[in-house]
């Protein structure tokens, strides 16, 4: 499933320091499809490809927790533009 996470940066540095760690560290079988900021640096857009909500948000929050408050969706992949199936 794609998952959608969706993060208020409060440690912009912290933040992407964290997440280019966590890249490397991918569970067996995830994927990381887009990671990406607002101009302003305060908002992130990330989309994983994993087989639990739950697993992905437990692998995202060890690396970005404490940089940012992150929402976590499962994205309606058969709607999405541009989106890998």
């Amino acid at each position: 499933m794609h998952i959608m996470a969706i993060s208020t940066i409060t440690d912009e540095d912290l933040f992407w320091g964290a997440l280019k760690k966590a890249y490397g560290r991918l569970p067996k079988g995830a994927k990381w499809v887009l990671a990406v900021a607002s101009s302003d640096g305060t908002k992130a857009v990330n989309v994983l490809v994993h087989d639990s909500l739950d697993a992905a948000r437990a692998f995202f929050e060890e690396y970005a927790g404490p940089a940012a408050t992150t929402e976590y969706f499962e994205a309606d992949a058969a709607n999405a533009v541009g989106l890998a199936k």
